[in-house]
């Protein structure tokens, strides 16, 4: 048996590193954007084939009696193309996740392909409806958009595009039923912010980074807001480690910090709750190949899922833990 990759980089960022490397994202760039969206599964190479739990080498495993066991959403979702970056708005009723056709082309036809990036459906008493791409760039200008985080009508997202160097946060606001007047965000470029969630009071921003001062690799910052300012990052010291612990998502409530951290060679989920202002030790829920977690008011758990055989990721697919009645 291949042994396991290590804590795998979801595939935005693997595409955006691999696209800064390829472009530079210097502003000189230009390229053909379709009027139109191509479906996503007339965008899966034809030879692609579906994982199903069934062929699944090592499917995710879960730890705790709170949620009953993993499954993947299904169709319209998930498709044998890789879904990847869930969010889930508190009441349920609408996912995010970025798509891209295959996990293994290269970065330079994703930018190109008028499908990659994120998007959005809708739940209704009938199921998930047919997701939507989320335009998040003027026409006929380059962006490769990801990491999105959802609070109301804003939107915070990473993005590798025309005009910018390097890979950089950005702001939309949701308006007559689309995201528009997107721009900079306002997080300071020394804090190195990586993949975060803001808090519901809109006061606390948690991160991962590799700055200085860490215990090691990727930890988990927060950072909280006075005045309108974001302030100098603490090191979330009793959920990190040496190794990397990153992806983070809090509750409603602020008491449960989710996130990810390897766990037997592979990327797990691990929960902390916070009791008088200390976060306990970190608990494992779910492990093998199980990343960026995301939950509803309900509780129920929204994680994306990597397929790896002999060494090489197939696909990825947005995975739910439901909750178990109280």
């Amino acid at each position: 048996m291949n042994a396991r990759p290590p804590l795998f980089a979801p595939l935005i960022l693997l595409s955006l590193l691999s696209l800064l490397a390829a472009f530079g994202c210097t502003g000189t760039e230009t390229g053909p954007q379709t009027a139109a969206t191509p479906s996503r599964e007339a965008s899966i190479p034809a030879d692609a084939v579906k994982v199903t739990p069934a062929t699944d080498v090592y499917p995710p495993v879960m730890h705790s009696d709170e949620w009953d066991a993993p499954i993947p959403l299904g169709a319209p979702v998930n498709t044998a193309g890789a879904e990847d970056s869930p969010f889930i708005a508190p009441d349920g009723n609408t996912l995010y996740f970025f798509f891209t056709p295959d996990p293994n082309i290269p970065v330079e036809k994703q930018l190109f392909d008028n499908v990659t990036g994120i998007w959005a459906s809708k739940k209704s008493a009938a199921g998930w409806a047919k997701p939507e791409r989320v335009i998040l760039q003027d026409a006929g200008k380059l962006a490769l958009d990801g990491c999105e985080f959802v609070q109301g009508d804003d939107m915070w997202f990473c993005s590798a595009r025309e005009g910018y160097t390097g890979i950089h946060w950005f702001y939309a606001e949701y308006m007559d039923g689309k995201w528009a007047n997107w721009g900079d965000s306002d997080f300071p470029p020394d804090y190195q912010v990586g993949e975060l969630h803001i808090t519901r009071d809109g006061n606390q921003l948690y991160f991962h980074s590799a700055r200085a001062g860490g215990k090691g690799g990727l930890d988990i910052w927060v950072s909280r807001k006075l005045g309108g300012q974001w302030q100098e990052p603490v090191n979330v010291e009793a959920v990190n480690s040496a190794d990397d612990e990153g992806w983070p998502f809090v509750s409603r409530d602020g008491d449960e910090l989710w996130f990810l951290r390897t766990y037997l060679g592979s990327p797990a989920l691990f929960r902390s709750i916070q009791a008088n202002g200390t976060w306990s030790e970190p608990e494992l829920i779910i492990s093998q190949f199980a990343g960026e977690p995301t939950l509803d008011d309900a509780g129920n758990l929204y994680f994306v899922h990597h397929y790896y055989k002999d060494g090489k990721m197939l696909e990825a697919d947005i995975y739910v833990a439901y909750k178990k009645a109280a």
